[in-house]
């Protein structure tokens, strides 16, 4: 099937690929759904932001989310942030995120975006990786504040 919106009754599994993760592990709890469950109502309450997952087969087996900001900057250009971005243990290494990747971007060039953005844990050699072979560039340096 692909690329598609999530539904709610889905936050569970994506908590779950969310978990399945080294650095994941130390930071989701799915003993309560609560603030998943807030967090998807309002990604689904916003137009410019929208949870995905990928499912083949029936099965959900990815998920990240897109958000669209406007901007004044560079000539008023929109950007699209991913976030989120998983590929269930049992499809990694299939090509599967790269499809995800690709699918997410025609969506944000189709809704008048000019750019893509994302960030990844330093630790996530792979992921960094893995993003450059898909013409991403190391071309800031992020920085982060916890509130």
């Amino acid at each position: 099937m692909g690329l598609r919106e999530a539904r709610r009754d889905e936050v569970r599994r994506i908590v779950e690929m969310l978990i399945d993760d080294d650095l994941g592990k130390g930071r989701e709890d799915l003993s309560d759904l609560t603030p998943y469950l807030k967090g998807f109502d309002a990604i689904a309450a916003d137009p410019l932001n929208t949870q995905y997952v990928w499912e083949e087969n029936g099965e959900v087996v990815g998920c990240l989310q897109l958000t669209l900001i406007p901007g004044i900057a560079q000539r008023g250009m929109w950007r699209g942030q991913i976030e989120g971005v998983r590929v269930a243990g049992s499809h990694r290494g299939t090509g599967l995120g790269k499809k995800m990747i690709q699918a997410v971007i025609a969506i944000a060039r189709e809704r008048g975006c000019a750019q893509v953005q994302l960030t990844t844990n330093k630790a996530r050699t792979d992921a960094q990786r893995f993003y450059e072979q898909l013409g991403f560039e190391k071309s800031h340096e992020g920085m982060k504040l916890k509130l």
